[in-house]
């Protein structure tokens, strides 16, 4: 059974998510405080995590932080706060979904499976593609730039796997969401910026001068690839 970290302070809410995991064939683990999520993060495997932004020792974004500091572990979001900006910082950071409060217990479920499937592909995928100086190898969901392997979030790495397979081509925001995102209708074209500019930061770590991103004003994005 695949198995789920929930962290999340209010007893009665993380039973509720634990019954509606279990009734979709998932095993959990609860933890109400943040350190005891990561030393459990350290010590045992996880397919995913569900995190609540208010916890009592740490605020869910910053243990976010400290969780992608040593793991790719897809991560959803609980919060009673519907701010934009709190959208923004959550995928900013990493998060693979955002979900508020109150919220459907069989909603999120569906969320967490749709976020597996991305994750690891049920049938197996191509072998890896070239766009030099790209190599992108979609059965292992890595992407290597000039011969280093990008440390990438899903989001990422799905949106560089898109640009990568069609150098040149302009997508728009909402095509690289519905590219990127199981449930595109409920994220931000914002978001795309950010992500955007963290695959920047991110290519520009191995090759200060990379400027393979291009934007095209009021349409999109595309990759431009070189030697």
């Amino acid at each position: 059974m695949k198995r789920i970290l929930i962290v999340e302070d209010e007893v009665s809410i993380a039973d509720n998510i634990s019954v509606a995991l279990q009734l979709e064939g998932f095993s959990s683990e609860h933890c109400v405080l943040a350190s005891e999520a990561l030393a459990r993060l350290q010590a045992e495997p996880f397919e995913l995590a569900i995190v609540d932004v208010g916890l009592p020792d740490m605020n869910g974004f910053e243990l976010c932080k400290a969780i992608r500091r040593e793991s790719d572990i897809p991560l959803i979001f609980l919060t009673a706060r519907a701010d934009e900006i709190d959208r923004i910082l959550g995928l900013e950071l990493g998060a693979d979904d955002y979900v508020t409060k109150p919220f459907s217990p069989r909603e999120l479920t569906t969320r967490v499976k749709a976020i597996l499937r991305r994750a690891r592909p049920a049938t197996p995928s191509s072998p890896a593609a070239v766009s030099m100086p790209f190599v992108v190898d979609s059965l292992h969901a890595s992407i290597q730039f000039r011969g280093q392997v990008l440390n990438l979030t899903r989001i990422e790495f799905l949106m560089l796997q898109t640009l990568a397979a069609h150098p040149g081509q302009v997508f728009s925001r909402g095509q690289l969401m519905h590219a990127a995102w199981e449930h595109p209708q409920v994220s931000l074209e914002r978001s795309v910026d950010t992500h955007i500019k963290s695959l920047r930061a991110k290519l520009k770590q191995v090759d200060p001068d990379d400027d393979s991103i291009q934007t095209h004003r009021g349409l999109g994005y595309s990759l431009t690839v070189s030697g």
